[in-house]
């Protein structure tokens, strides 16, 4: 069985894992060193780490793009 995209899972529901840089990398169609520059300027997703390990809450993801929604809606 094929495993859905970061794409399909975050639009159904949420996904039974933690996303990677990678998946919000593919989620958004932008280069993983956006991603990276997003967390640096504390203006993408919020994530946090395991170990060394860099990880995004689905829920917290969907939070900022509703966020960035509505605030592309008021202006």
């Amino acid at each position: 069985m094929a495993t859905p995209s970061a794409t399909a899972v975050l639009r159904a529901g949420l996904p039974d894992r933690y996303l990677t840089p990678d998946d919000i990398a593919m989620t958004f169609g932008v280069p993983l060193e956006t991603v990276y520059q997003w967390r640096k300027k504390r203006t993408g997703p919020p994530g946090f780490r395991v170990g060394k390990h860099l990880r995004y809450d689905p829920a917290a993801v969907r939070a900022w793009v509703n966020d960035r929604m509505n605030e592309t809606e008021a202006a």
